[in-house]
């Protein structure tokens, strides 16, 4: 038994710096210091400042798309969470607003969608890679993630950011 739980330890603390590795030369070309302003009109023609919204509280920012496998996984814990923090998401290259109106009703989702139909807000922050998961706090990026993420990998990183 003491054998398994040590191999279990190391192995986790493995996938813990291999995951680190990976979001790190994924994420590359983000500026964590300066990011630019992030706004937009939600598809239901809502403005939003996500930058700003940050200095109220921690802000979860999800980048993803309706063609990307990995996000239909990821996407059932965003909107889990949406449930209980503030979470916007920007949705890069599906489609217009009726179509992601049609797409959120047929899955159910309720989080906050700003139409990326031309990448023009993903170039401008360097994202290259879906799903990405951002946390803004005061302005600045705190955290960011991307691949698969689990709803606990997504709450521990906005609770993270509360403290």
């Amino acid at each position: 038994m003491k054998y398994w739980l040590k191999q279990i330890a190391i192995f986790g603390v493995i996938f813990l710096i291999m995951s680190f590795a990976v979001d790190t030369w994924r994420a590359k070309d983000i500026d964590r210091q300066a990011l630019p302003e992030l706004q937009g009109l939600t598809i239901n023609n809502e403005a939003i400042d996500l930058k700003a919204l940050s200095f109220d509280q921690p802000v979860l920012v999800y980048f993803w798309g309706t063609w990307c496998p990995v996000c239909s996984v990821v996407s059932p814990s965003v909107n889990t969470l949406s449930k209980h923090y503030p979470v916007y998401s920007i949705a890069m290259q599906s489609g217009d607003n009726e179509t992601l109106k049609t797409y959120m009703a047929t899955e159910e989702y309720q989080f906050k969608i700003i139409n990326d139909d031309n990448n023009d807000i993903a170039r401008s922050l360097g994202v290259q890679v879906t799903p990405l998961v951002m946390v803004i706090d005061q302005g600045e990026l705190v955290s960011y993630t991307t691949g698969y993420v689990s709803l606990f990998g997504l709450w521990w990183r906005i609770a993270w950011a509360s403290w």
